[in-house]
């Protein structure tokens, strides 16, 4: 079965997929079975493998892991069983995300500069990176692998991220001017280094550091828990397609290929994942009700 499980990963990264935890379940089952002496997948022994999760939500993830694959050998192979996907009866549920208002955008970044001397770098690196992400809804790893030959007078480049597509970044003229006077302060204080957003002896900026740094921004800033959760970074990307939405022209037609264009600005591969930010849009979701409610009605959509 491990070579079936090679295949299957290869294929799929191929495509453009993160398997990193897939790969590592995969393998897993795969040594479970064979210690059973299968070399199919069984979806007792599946069962069996996935109920070692600590969590329901967790069993279930590793379950759909083994259907995915087993979905994919089955038709080369008959022998293989596909495990009842929802045997564990769990749907995600994703935790509402926090809307940062522009004052709490301001009060993130003038907690930013207080973070260490003025002529230092770190306080202008840490503004900047979280006023870009605020601009552009960027994922912050896409920030933190900018080069300096990816900032161009067009835009950003962004290139092979999480579903390995490249794509420009249009920057509105602030945020460009915004960008280059970090980028003179960078120049004076680090002179090696490739990446935008880097330490000051020249390497780049770590997530795992950025992570701590921002709790710690979180607690300047004063910026209030709601419902135990404090903000958090991805969700300055939440914000800026939230705003995007709210800022769509009138028009459910012209919504519509706003959110096209949206989902093609943020590196969507899914639209999906751009309808998910309506949650949170109350004003389009009014609107959308009341149009559903008139068609079901008889009316016009």
């Amino acid at each position: 079965m491990r070579q079936a499980v090679d295949r299957y990963l290869a294929m799929r990264q191929a495509a453009g997929f993160d398997l990193v935890n897939a790969a590592y379940l995969l393998r897993s089952f795969a040594r479970a079975a064979a210690e059973r002496g299968e070399t199919h997948v069984r979806a007792a022994t599946a069962i069996e493998w996935a109920s070692r999760g600590p969590s329901v939500a967790q069993r279930d993830a590793r379950l759909k892991t083994i259907c995915r694959f087993a979905r994919y050998v089955q038709p080369e192979d008959g022998r293989h069983d596909v495990p009842p996907v929802k045997h564990f009866g769990t749907h995600k549920i994703r935790r509402v995300p926090h809307i940062y208002s522009r004052d709490e955008i301001t009060r993130l970044i003038d907690a930013a500069r207080q973070l260490g001397p003025p002529k230092q770098l770190p306080p202008h690196t840490y503004a900047t990176l979280i006023a870009l992400l605020a601009a552009t809804g960027l994922r912050i790893s896409e920030a933190l692998s900018l080069q300096l030959t990816d900032v161009t007078p067009r835009g950003l480049v962004i290139r092979k991220t999480k579903f390995q597509k490249t794509r420009l970044v249009p920057l509105h003229d602030t945020t460009h001017a915004g960008l280059d006077r970090y980028l003179t302060s960078r120049r004076h204080a680090m002179s090696n280094g490739e990446h935008v957003f880097g330490t000051d002896d020249g390497r780049p900026l770590r997530y795992r550091s950025v992570y701590l740094t921002f709790q710690r921004l979180v607690k300047l800033a004063r910026l209030e828990v709601v419902s135990g959760h404090r903000p958090r970074l991805h969700e300055l990307r939440h914000t800026f397609a939230v705003r995007a939405l709210e800022a769509s022209p009138a028009g459910r037609q012209r919504i519509g290929q706003h959110m096209v264009a949206l989902a093609t600005y943020m590196g969507h591969v899914n639209i999906d994942a751009t309808y998910w930010y309506l949650e949170t849009t109350p004003d389009l979701l009014r609107e959308i009700a009341t149009a559903s409610e008139a068609f079901l009605n008889g009316g016009q959509p």
